[in-house]
């Protein structure tokens, strides 16, 4: 990606014919300027699947000083990569990009040039181009000529939009470049409208069950962003995520811009997440799974950036915890975002916040919003693939549709707590047995949840995890658990993992081996060993309520003076508004 880099000699060279299968192919280049553009890229690739009649490469601009995780994502793709330098002396039928900067107009063939996000909205320094435009000081980046000129003349043959209200953004801020406009729509958004009915999935895969609410906290980059806040806001916000919200009544995540992980760096981002990554927050890695935890969203915690608009886009509540409306379009439908969502107040409750987002929101709320997003939505792919065959002088394929990839199922990931967790016990019941149980994770220094004088707490007792880091508190712990499967030869048979315990940690009181999505081996302290096994939920599919939870039922019962037969056969446990039934099994002594 550098002018030193190697140049290829083969599918495009000085002597690339002598080495090359196909001949005679149309060329193709995607021109990268950082992860973020790359990304959109990605989603357009599919659009020249399975035609032998075209050849595609790839190359980077160098001009972005977001770099870092270019190159891994390049090899991914499996695409020639040719140096900006190899990529500006060869020939191609059409480029396409989806970011301006760097010499875009030194490059020799057609240039379609695609939005990274939703749409174009906000203000950016003028960027040197080497060429000469007018300054007018902060333009909307993507519509104003400093972007889109070179010599007053446009830079690419066709500037992709989603919608009209951009066309008529465009017409004023840049109206030689007007005529290059095609009404495209938005892949990105096709794709999220696309697996809208796999929402259920999608939260099964986060491990998000029924009465359990799944908090997206979103953030773009840049220092008046919600993660780059000067205000103190996000260490209060990441603070409250766990010493507010129980940890079985709601799951957490992070959906950061990939310039917060590339810029900072993926090790650096996970430091700053510590805390709340051990007591449950899962952050989205940079190029997959971040659609999917939006639509399977509850609520989203945002900014100025285009996650949170799309998240508004598809329904979803959302609460502003940082919005500089001076950096964006007033004109921009972000900029009308942000003049209508509710904001985040740091003086107030989180979860009192939240709760009422998701209590009074209207799914209709943002649906002029939404209609803005794209003027053809489903309709990105045939929009696109029609505009590139028109510049490449090919007649489209017949023999297939114009198609955009279906976002994954991810893979199961449901929330991993590694902090110490304080258990808050209610007795309900003792025919049947009956428990409610708050759980909240206490990560690092932070204080110990605050007890509601309202809410009855019979007992109260704090579980902690085999492979926390704070390997002090196994010592004072009143369970220890362990999660692995079953047949893991370095700890189990779960039995025998429960035995070494309680001899390894003799002031605990029970011990669980969880070795499964809804079941665990416990053993108490007098030396039962038990099996508790949740019941599957009216479809038929497992409970995804943390098995430790069951553990602690377990405990809060024996723990009252009640003798652990008394809550066999059936014991149920209540999270929030949801009830567990898991059966209790004895199991003899030396059992597996």
């Amino acid at each position: 990606m550098t002018s030193g880099a190697a140049w290829l000699r083969v599918p495009v060279g000085e002597d690339a014919e002598r080495w090359i299968t196909r001949v005679g192919c149309r060329r193709v280049l995607f021109i990268v300027h950082n992860v973020t553009s790359a990304t959109r890229l990605l989603d357009i690739i599919p659009l020249f699947h399975s035609d032998v009649r075209v050849q595609m490469f790839a190359t980077c601009t160098g001009s972005s000083p977001f770099l870092a995780g270019v190159p891994e994502l390049l090899a991914q793709a499996g695409l020639p990569v040719l140096s900006w330098e190899q990529a500006k002396d060869t020939t191609f039928d059409l480029t396409v990009a989806a970011s301006y900067g760097g010499e875009l107009g030194a490059v020799r063939g057609k240039l379609a040039v695609l939005s990274h996000g939703v749409g174009y909205n906000k203000r950016l320094a003028t960027p040197d181009t080497g060429h000469r435009t007018p300054d007018t000081g902060r333009p909307v980046f993507g519509l104003a000529p400093e972007w889109l000129l070179e010599d007053g003349r446009p830079l690419a043959t066709a500037t992709v939009l989603s919608h009209p209200e951009q066309l008529t953004r465009l017409r004023s801020a840049c109206p030689e470049a007007a005529p290059t406009a095609v009404l495209a729509g938005d892949p990105c958004y096709d794709r999220i409208l696309a697996a809208l009915p796999e929402r259920d999935r999608f939260r099964r895969a986060l491990g998000v069950g029924p009465g359990r609410r799944l908090v997206v906290v979103s953030s773009t980059w840049a220092p008046r962003s919600l993660f780059g806040g000067t205000d103190d806001l996000l260490p209060w916000l990441l603070e409250r995520l766990a010493a507010e919200l129980p940890a079985d009544e709601y799951r957490t995540t992070a959906v950061l811009h990939p310039n917060i992980w590339y810029g900072h760096g993926p090790g650096q981002v996970r430091a700053w997440l510590d805390n709340a990554r051990r007591a449950g927050l899962d952050a989205i890695p940079p190029l997959d799974g971040w659609r999917q935890a939006l639509i399977a969203a509850d609520c989203v915690l945002g900014d100025h950036s285009s996650v949170t608009y799309y998240a508004a886009a598809i329904g979803i509540p959302v609460v502003l915890g940082a919005f500089p409306q001076d950096d964006l379009d007033p004109h921009s439908p972000v900029a009308a975002l942000g003049r209508t969502a509710p904001r985040l107040l740091p003086r107030g409750s989180l979860r009192a916040q939240i709760d009422r987002a998701i209590a009074a929101h209207d799914p209709g709320r943002y649906k002029e919003l939404a209609e803005q997003t794209s003027s053809s939505p489903g309709e990105s792919a045939v929009l696109l693939r029609r505009l590139f065959y028109g510049l490449l002088g090919l007649p489209e394929p017949e023999d297939h549709p114009a198609l955009l990839d279906p976002l994954p199922l991810p893979p199961y990931l449901p929330a991993r707590v590694t902090a110490p967790v304080r258990v808050l016990a209610r007795h309900i019941g003792t025919a049947p047995p009956e428990l409610a149980l708050v759980r909240y994770a206490v990560a690092g220094d932070e204080p110990g949840p605050s007890e509601d004088p309202a809410v009855q707490v019979d007992t109260a007792h704090t579980v902690v995890d085999e492979e926390t880091r704070e390997t002090g508190r196994l010592r004072l712990a009143d369970i220890v658990v362990r999660y692995a499967a079953a047949d893991d030869a370095r700890l189990g048979p779960p039995a025998a993992w429960a035995s070494e315990a309680l001899d390894r940690y003799p002031y605990c009181g029970l011990v669980a081996y969880v070795d499964g999505p809804d079941r665990c081996v416990v053993r108490t302290r007098e030396g039962d060993l038990v099996r508790l096994s949740a019941a599957a939920d009216p479809d038929g599919r497992p409970d995804l309520c943390d098995p430790a939870v069951y553990a602690s039922a377990l405990y809060a019962w024996t723990a009252s003076g009640r003798p652990l037969a008394q809550a066999a056969p059936e014991i149920s446990v209540r999270t929030g508004a949801t009830v567990h039934r898991v059966a209790v099994e004895p199991l003899p002594s030396a059992a597996p």
